[in-house]
């Protein structure tokens, strides 16, 4: 026998001399358990995973802030009212060609509410 004889479906049947009815079988046999590992196995992560959640949160200990939340809350609106007064002082002494401490005093505030509401 060649080799090129040996490697014929016709060769290979004779070999294993199965019929194409046991193959199919076993075909089917085999994805339905593949059907059946996937879903045991998708099952089996949730509750590994539930089973994870739990110890994390058992294991988990209290968390201690080290720059309490009321802090941060003041911290960020000193930040804030701070760029506020900065860009003020940057528009109108800058952009405005103005003294930029003017921009503390009331007596310029009032002036440009007084020009805004100016009666015509």
């Amino acid at each position: 026998m060649n080799q090129s004889d040996q490697n014929t479906p016709q060769t290979r049947r004779q070999r294993t001399k199965q019929s194409p009815n046991t193959v199919e079988q076993r075909r089917r046999r085999s994805r339905s358990y593949e059907e059946e590992l996937t879903q045991t196995q998708a099952q089996t992560r949730k509750e590994q995973k539930k089973k994870q959640k739990v110890e994390k949160r058992k294991n988990r200990r209290p968390r201690r802030r080290i720059f309490p939340i009321w802090l941060r809350v003041i911290v960020v609106a000193a930040l804030c009212m701070a760029g506020l007064i900065g860009g003020l002082m940057i528009g109108y002494g800058v952009l405005g060609e103005g003294e930029p401490k003017d921009v503390l005093n009331m007596e310029t505030w009032q002036h440009l509410i007084d020009i805004v509401l100016k009666e015509k």
